[in-house]
């Protein structure tokens, strides 16, 4: 029986390409350089299937893949994909969903515990010999345990940023989400509030919720208003979650006290922007999921959902939107 053709867009470990390898003919982009939308055009003309990164899966390129019939992100993210597309074209698509839940639930810490005692500001002033008695109250932070948080969107990831709010920091830990989820709430022992009264009764706000037409600029000035004045804001999700001249406007303004970042809305974030030089924001550059021992995980799930598509199974990671694709089928 022929092997199905796939490409691979993404550096692999060798265990996982010799597992693709045992199913599917497949060419790889094993280059240094990131792959690129010109050239993930080129290369999927004769593929059934392709792991890629976050290349923009849009009409354009599909034109260009008459035989495809799974793409599948590596990622977690797959806000790249053009669903109505996708689904109109039978077109399976998958991401890898869970694989870095602990990861990023870590960095969401630590950008919690950095800006809250404001770890990276006061790092600078030792480097910079500005640190000129030993005891300076203007060196103080805030406290995080026995706080409240508030999570916005209770996925996996929110899940175990919920874990470790109640467990290692004794928090009052209360979420939105578009639907409940009492289990969770039973075995955590998390609330369930409504969006304004959860910004209003935070002391941390994070947000975890994928980027949707109905979640674009979710956070804007009316939302930061209702925080509380001393509070923090975290976003791990996506960007354009966030309306970035709100943010500005609401550090300035000291509507909110900080802000901790991993993700914006236009990456890299550009140079002249505002949040660079406020000296009460932490930015990072989209790093969740970036340690080698996750980004490994991600790229086998990832190379599990390809196989099992062409293979005509239903993969463990379809995103919701082209579940009825498999359905169909």
């Amino acid at each position: 029986m022929t092997k199905p053709k796939v490409f691979i867009g993404i550096k692999i470990p060798k265990e996982i390409e010799e597992y693709i390898g045992k199913y599917c003919d497949y060419t790889i982009w094993d280059r240094d350089e990131p792959l690129t939308y010109d050239i993930a055009v080129e290369k999927i003309k004769d593929v059934e299937g392709a792991l890629l990164p976050m290349i923009k899966i849009d009409e354009n390129l599909l034109d260009h893949g008459p035989n495809l019939k799974v793409i599948s992100n590596f990622t977690v993210g797959y806000n790249n994909f053009d669903t109505d597309i996708m689904k109109e074209r039978g077109i399976i698509g998958t991401n890898a969903a869970g694989s870095s839940n602990n990861t990023v639930a870590d960095l969401i810490f630590g950008l919690i515990l950095g800006a809250a005692r404001r770890i990276p500001e006061l790092d600078r002033v030792v480097k910079e010999r500005k640190w000129e008695k030993g005891h300076d109250n203007n060196f103080y932070g805030k406290d995080v345990s026995e706080t409240s948080i508030g999570i916005i969107g209770m996925g996996g990831i929110g899940e175990e940023v919920a874990r470790r709010a109640k467990l290692g920091f004794d928090m009052n830990v209360y979420y939105y989400n578009r639907n409940r989820k009492k289990e969770v709430e039973k075995n955590l022992g998390v609330k369930y509030l409504d969006f304004d009264s959860l910004l209003k009764k935070s002391n941390f706000v994070v947000s975890m919720t994928p980027l949707t037409d109905k979640t674009y600029h979710l956070m804007g000035k009316r939302e930061f208003s209702l925080m509380k004045k001393d509070s923090i804001f975290i976003n791990a999700s996506r960007g354009a979650v966030v309306d970035e001249e709100a943010l500005i406007w609401a550090l300035e303004n000291k509507e909110i006290w900080a802000a901790g970042l991993d993700v914006f809305e236009y990456e890299p974030i550009d140079k002249d922007s505002p949040l660079l030089k406020i000296k009460n924001v932490i930015t990072v550059p989209h790093i969740g999921a970036s340690t080698h021992r996750t980004l490994d995980r991600m790229k086998k799930v990832g190379a599990k959902n390809l196989i099992q598509a062409l293979k005509g199974e239903t993969p463990d990671n379809l995103v919701p939107e082209l579940r009825c694709i498999n359905k169909d089928k």
